[in-house]
């Protein structure tokens, strides 16, 4: 396992992480012992940096169970409060006072503290975050009496899908550690302004959505269908599907050369540049945590591969239209 430096805490983090989002059951159903035996598992093969959100129904529950029945070094947990009422990450920007107000956040992080039955959360994170709320206020002082009084470590937020750069005034004014921001082969606008500027300033970068919701490993094709519970039902088409198939069968001319399948062609290349602290990946299944972990024990990507991904496999697209604006309940 890789790790790297979480700047707040001088503390080792493995540069791979259990992201929590498929213990809500968004990527279809699991059994809950299963899957904290992957927890266990990748706690055991060094991956220590866990991932979950007020957000995600009982995970935090399922992995203060996990904890319960752990014996071995304690993670490094990270957790997020829950905004209030309808979230939009492309239209209109809520005002704090909607989203987040008075008391909502100091209540969330109690409410967190007691899924995971903890004392003390190594990060949290406010689940969204724009810049028109600005750089200081209650919800940040809220945040800061909880990490003066040991509930939290350390303090950041989730960016917006695809909207990395309004978090940058935030991580200027140097009062959080972290932020969590959309990074991966198809998107790797991030590793542009945010992701340096944050190395710069001591401010971890946790990458999600590495994987593109599992299209980049590849499992996809034109007939794959998607339960109406499952998250993905129809990510994959906001457009043609053809034309994602395209973009991934694209991929294929760096296997086996330079990975060995397209899911370690993916978390490799998030994981190449240092700033990025730690790649989210939901490994709520064992095999898919087994293959992750071996994914990132192979040698790392050439610079040139890197820069050749970086600039010519990029693409523009926003999937998560319908999810997010309600397009189906807009009256023509």
């Amino acid at each position: 396992m890789r790790y790297a430096i979480y700047p707040n805490a001088n503390r080792n983090v493995s540069r791979l992480g259990f992201g929590a989002f498929g213990l809500k059951g968004v990527f279809g159903n699991f059994v809950e012992s299963e899957a904290i035996d992957a927890i266990h598992y990748c706690w055991d093969q060094g991956v220590n940096f866990l991932d979950t959100a007020r957000h995600y129904g009982e995970s935090e529950a399922i992995v203060g169970r996990a904890l319960e029945a752990w014996s071995g070094e304690a993670p490094f947990l990270a957790s997020k409060a829950e905004c209030i009422g309808p979230v939009s990450q492309w239209g209109i920007p809520s005002k704090v006072e909607e989203s987040f107000p008075k008391g909502h956040i100091t209540k969330e992080v109690e409410d967190s503290l007691r899924a995971l039955n903890v004392d003390t959360i190594d990060l949290y994170q406010m689940h969204i975050y724009w810049p028109n709320w600005g750089v200081e206020g209650y919800w940040l002082d809220e945040l800061e009496t909880a990490m003066e009084q040991g509930k939290i470590g350390s303090i950041g937020v989730s960016v917006p899908d695809q909207r990395h750069d309004t978090v940058l005034p935030l991580v200027m004014s140097g009062r959080i550690h972290a932020i969590q921001t959309i990074l991966n082969i198809f998107d790797p606008h991030p590793l542009d302004c945010v992701v340096p500027i944050c190395q710069e300033r001591g401010v971890a970068v946790l990458a999600r959505c590495v994987l593109d919701e599992g299209g980049l490993t590849g499992f996809l094709q034109q007939d794959t269908e998607f339960a109406e519970t499952d998250f993905r039902a129809g990510y994959f088409d906001m457009g043609p599907r053809s034309t994602y198939l395209e973009k991934v069968e694209a991929l294929r001319a760096f296997i086996p050369e330079h990975a060995s399948s397209l899911a370690s062609l993916a978390l490799k290349f998030v994981i190449k540049h240092p700033g990025v602290t730690t790649a989210l990946s939901s490994m709520n299944i064992r095999k898919y945590a087994e293959m992750n972990i071996a994914s990132v024990d192979e040698p790392e990507l050439s610079d040139e591969v890197f820069d050749l991904l970086r600039r010519n496999y990029r693409w523009i697209r926003n999937f998560y239209g319908p999810k997010c604006l309600n397009v189906s309940e807009l009256k023509h």
